[in-house]
């Protein structure tokens, strides 16, 4: 099935547009059906690789992963499965080619963070993005506009697949109000039988 949205997370080491990368998530969903694709992308990023592309680190960030949960933390350090920058951002086009429309809204948490980080990591690296840049969408401001709708959390906060799929569960949601209070399982809960399956 290709799909006409897609929720892009990405876990990082700094804040600003050139942010050093270490996760990707991704996960391609449809406003209409209420369905989330269950083949979403996940790659860990190795912080080497990305800082060679011209990621950059700041301090605060990383005292801010130091007081995040033992999970969050074991998951971006584990080094087991982690793949360099250019080869992740070659498989999110091919992913994006498998699931996604060409004029597919792709969506991130706030309108200068995952979106244009992703978009600098695609034009350091020297690879074409797999989304138009018009089509980029702010999940943050809908949710603030919307903090009546339920925020359900799926697996484990600040793993960059799980949190792509709570932000598109929730978007959801938003685009539907008469989903507001249906069970939080309404949409499969992939998260959960992919890190069981990890």
């Amino acid at each position: 099935m290709i799909y006409s949205h897609v929720m892009i997370d990405l876990e990082t080491m700094g804040q600003t547009p050139d942010a050093a990368i270490v996760a990707i998530g991704a996960v391609a969903f449809d406003l209409t059906s209420c369905t989330i694709s269950p083949d979403a992308y996940y790659q860990r990023i190795t912080l080497a690789s990305a800082m060679a592309a011209g990621g950059t680190v700041d301090a605060g960030t990383i005292l801010w992963w130091m007081q995040q949960s033992v999970d969050a933390r074991a998951e971006i350090t584990r080094t087991a499965g982690q793949t360099d920058l250019a080869p992740a951002l070659l498989l999110l086009r091919e992913w994006f080619a498998e699931f996604a429309d060409p004029e597919a809204e792709v969506w991130g948490c706030g309108s200068d963070f995952d979106n244009v980080i992703l978009a600098s990591a695609y034009r350091n690296t020297g690879i074409e993005q797999p989304w138009k840049w018009w089509r980029n969408r702010c999940y943050r401001t809908l949710k603030s506009m919307h903090r009546d709708i339920q925020f359900e959390r799926m697996g484990t906060h600040h793993n960059a697949v799980a949190d792509a799929e709570s932000q598109a569960l929730h978007l959801i949601r938003i685009m539907n109000p008469h989903l507001a209070l249906a069970p939080a399982n309404f949409a499969y809960p992939f998260t959960e039988n992919r890190e069981a399956a990890q």
